[in-house]
């Protein structure tokens, strides 16, 4: 597939909002069901929803599609086969997309992964969270580390491409104890890892523990001194950084996630799935926000009867949508198109608030053509962009 630089690509995100269990820190739309998912239903549910979002977009050309949750590994790969035939059938699909799947390395089974690489999967992100087995219990993960391992043998063996995320910043962690963990991961990994700090969300079980001061996680100071180790080890072993959580040898970005970044279009399709989306009679500049039904019978219910799961649709203004390239933009490595923030905000940005997140080496410019975080800044990434945007 031949994209231009720093394109920002139109995506398909397919959501499956099942899981075996519910982890205490997941705040994601993700449900536990006891009996067996009609995954016949759902497939006729997607398809239907396809159709919907393909006569808005037009027969574009699609540069990602993944596969999230929910743990998507629990589908049947018919399921997955099934779900790609009916995009490749609304849009055009080149041969060399990347397909990514979300897995848990207690859904890996030889045979599944083999049936998803069959269907056209090509790229697989394990939740793997953490390897050692203590941790992996109070993140109530249901996998031990050897199965976690045994799963990252598997994948490398039958993907081309493979990603896993892990959690740190977790209680009593300390630097040493971190870096012992982050080296074996990179010995594990192959051209990708994600590398996520423990947040503590709203209405998780977490979040109860936390406010009752049964959970104590780093501080401030301790969670800025593991965000810098990461950034050191995984900069040595050449996984740098390309987004405030994502590491990759250099051309092994996952492309899906650079859609969002990069502030492109994106199709949601599923329960409580989120899109972005020009439409083929919108002028250029025009762009739509979509949020879909979060509980999962009800999407369905709805798909059946009206052709889609959307719960909310709005039209987004050019300074909406100048907030939002800044906010996702400036995440990156690569920084924020400077131009298309001005274009889409039609003003520029504030002299004196650049000038003065410069000389507190917060931010800097890239020639004339885009903003980056610097490391420093990065780490209050939030302010900046309040910053910046007010």
């Amino acid at each position: 597939m031949i994209q231009r630089e720093n394109a920002p690509g139109f995506g398909i995100y397919v959501h499956w909002p099942f899981c075996a269990a519910k982890c205490p820190y997941c705040d994601f739309n993700s449900h536990v069901r006891h009996r067996p998912v009609d995954q016949q239903r759902y497939v006729a549910g997607f398809q239907r929803e396809i159709d919907h979002f393909s006569d808005f977009t037009g027969k574009r050309e699609v540069t990602s599609i993944f596969f999230g949750g929910g743990t998507p590994s629990l589908m049947a790969p018919s399921t997955v086969a099934a779900i790609l035939e009916a995009i490749s059938a609304a849009w055009n699909v080149p041969d060399d997309i990347e397909i990514t799947l979300e897995a848990n390395p207690t859904s890996v089974e030889a045979d599944r992964f083999r049936g998803y690489r069959a269907a056209g999967v090509n790229r697989v992100s394990l939740g793997v969270q953490a390897l050692n087995d203590r941790d992996l219990k109070f993140l109530g993960r249901m996998h031990s580390v050897a199965e976690a391992i045994e799963a990252i043998d598997l994948a490398r063996a039958i993907f081309p491409r493979l990603s896993f995320d892990l959690i740190y910043a977790r209680p009593d962690q300390s630097v040493a104890d971190w870096e012992r963990e982050l080296a074996q991961a990179i010995a594990y990994a192959a051209d990708h890892l994600s590398l996520y700090q423990l947040t503590i969300e709203q209405g998780t079980p977490f979040y109860a523990l936390h406010k009752s001061g049964k959970l104590i996680v780093p501080d401030g100071d301790q969670s800025a001194d593991l965000y810098q180790a990461t950034q050191e080890l995984t900069q040595k072993h050449n996984l740098p950084a390309y987004e405030v959580s994502n590491h990759a040898t250099p051309g092994a970005e996952s492309r899906h996630n650079l859609t969002y970044w990069r502030y492109g279009d994106y199709v949601g399709l599923g329960a409580g799935a989120h899109g972005r989306l020009t439409g083929s009679l919108m002028d250029e500049k025009g762009k739509i926000g979509t949020a879909n039904r979060r509980n999962p019978e009800q999407w369905l219910e709805q798909v059946e009867t009206r052709g889609h799961g959307v719960e909310i649709e709005e039209r987004l203004d050019m300074a909406a949508q100048a907030d939002e390239l800044m906010l996702m933009g400036l995440r990156l490595r690569e920084g924020m198109d400077l131009a298309r923030w001005h274009a889409l905000s039609g003003r520029t940005l504030d002299a004196d608030k650049e000038a003065f997140l410069i000389s507190h080496g917060l931010i800097e410019r890239l020639g004339n053509s885009r903003l980056r975080c610097t490391p420093s800044g990065m780490l209050v990434l939030d302010a900046v962009v309040a910053d910046l945007a007010g």
